[in-house]
């Protein structure tokens, strides 16, 4: 009988993990019986969006935080998988920083070209997880929407990647059941135009704050105030954006900070980040951990360590996102076909602690993606997952935090040049503070400079 595996979420976690198994498949190893569990109707995760928020077609909560017109805040270079790059799905050079629509065309084209959609099982979510320590098997329940039933399955391993960007951290501030404007969290974000001509406040001072804000500059924001806990982001904003220290309370509709000062906002956007939550694990199964680079538990950062069964996928801060999922789904896949042993759980424990003990020391923001890099490259030598120049990356990272510095509405502007093909990046046709529309149509209409891929490898 062939051993089980149950995929909880199709995004670019359980996608990779498919992918892997793929791999591994068409040189000859034995394929598992493998179920990918998906609760919305296509593949992509986050990168699939949905106008809808709250709760979706089903009554279940919405997955997706993705917004319209959001384009990559980080070069595509530095998430390139390694067996699928941009130069052979679009067949051209495109820009640095693509649009939402063409990064998902890009990540449906590696699991398009596998042939994987068949092991997905769409509109079904996944309400609970059992396991038996006697017949050491999993047992997991979901709701099939399509067929409106309840499905029962027994599993050897249990892989969860369903993301832990979907539950939002809501803040409560004095004055917020009286505010005369609207109040929402960044998970609900959907249209930057419903903030034009308005006096806007953003609480957080994370990506989610820079990206959200600076879209809705773009869109015509009359002003936006972004309030920190522990410091400002630091750019020089354009006109009409400025930072403040964290809001302490609100009062109609004046807004009131901590350094005494205050503001009139028409709306306020909670940019606070999100929970690990997993609803249909019972607590002895489910990871708890805030948002960081290393979280505890996870022997080599998938494997639940109490429980070597369970595998959780995409669950650190991320610096790297698709080439991370990728190392890890390799990894994982070879420890499920039996190819990698693991040690006794206290030695589990012990390197765990010790690639904790190395996030701990880290200063600064170099530091961190130096040491994710470490991490995808530890992994990878592991497995036959194609290997890339990691240091190459990190410099990317490195020129792409020094060109935010420098020109924080502009960056998206900058080129770069591709570690896996050596494809130097074009500029995109237009600026991206007035690029508008984000539409892959639009967005591949035309591309300045552009010239063939072998040619731009000699530039």
């Amino acid at each position: 009988m062939s051993t089980r595996v149950a995929i909880i979420g199709a995004g670019p976690s359980g996608l990779a993990q498919l992918r892997a198994f793929q791999s591994a498949h068409a040189k000859g190893a034995a394929m598992p019986d493998v179920v990918c569990f998906e609760k919305q109707a296509d593949w992509g995760g986050m990168w699939n969006y949905t106008w809808r928020t709250g709760l979706d077609e089903h009554g279940e909560p919405v997955h997706g935080s993705m917004y319209r017109y959001l384009w990559s805040n980080g070069p595509k270079e530095c998430l390139e998988f390694a067996d699928y790059s941009f130069d052979e799905h679009f067949g051209r050079p495109i820009s640095s920083y693509p649009p939402r629509e063409v990064l998902w065309d890009y990540i449906q084209g590696r699991v398009k070209k596998a042939g994987v959609r068949d092991c997905i099982r769409f509109n079904t979510a996944v309400k609970q997880v059992t396991f038996d320590p006697v017949s050491r098997q999993f047992t997991l329940t979901a709701y099939d929407y399509a067929n409106g039933r309840s499905t029962t399955d027994t599993f050897d391993f249990v892989i969860v990647a369903s993301g832990h960007f979907s539950t939002p951290q809501v803040p409560a501030f004095a004055g917020f059941e009286r505010f005369s404007g609207r109040i929402l969290h960044a998970h609900d974000f959907r249209e930057a135009t419903e903030f034009q001509g308005k006096d806007l406040l953003i609480v957080g001072s994370s990506y989610s704050a820079e990206d959200i804000g600076s879209q809705c500059y773009k869109y015509g924001a009359r002003s936006i105030t972004s309030t920190y806990r522990t410091q400002p982001m630091g750019y020089t904003w354009p006109k009409g954006w400025e930072e403040r220290p964290l809001l302490n309370r609100v009062e109609g509709d004046i807004a009131y900070f901590a350094d005494g000062s205050s503001k009139r906002v028409d709306a306020i956007i909670l940019c606070t980040g999100y929970q690990h939550h997993f609803a249909f694990l019972p607590d002895e199964l489910a990871l708890k951990t805030g948002n960081r680079l290393w979280p505890l538990g996870l022997y080599k950062g998938v494997i639940w360590e109490h429980n070597p069964q369970l595998i959780y996928l995409g669950m650190q801060d991320l610096w790297y996102s698709f080439n991370l999922f990728d190392a890890q789904a390799w990894f994982v896949r070879d420890y499920i076909l039996g190819r990698i042993t693991l040690p006794e759980q206290s030695e589990m424990q012990a390197d765990s602690a010790a690639w904790r003990e190395q996030e701990e020391g880290l200063q600064s923001t170099a530091s961190m993606y130096e040491f994710q890099g470490r991490y995808i490259k530890h992994l990878i030598e592991h497995t036959d997952y194609p290997s890339f120049d990691i240091d190459a990356v990190n410099q990317i990272f490195l020129k792409w935090k020094t060109d935010k510095k420098r020109d924080i509405m502009g960056y998206r502007d900058k080129s770069y040049r591709s570690v896996m093909t050596g494809t130097l990046a074009v500029p995109h046709h237009t600026r991206w503070l007035q690029a508008l529309d984000d539409s892959m149509e639009e967005y591949l209409r035309e591309t300045a400079g552009k010239g063939d891929l072998n040619a731009l490898r000699r530039r």
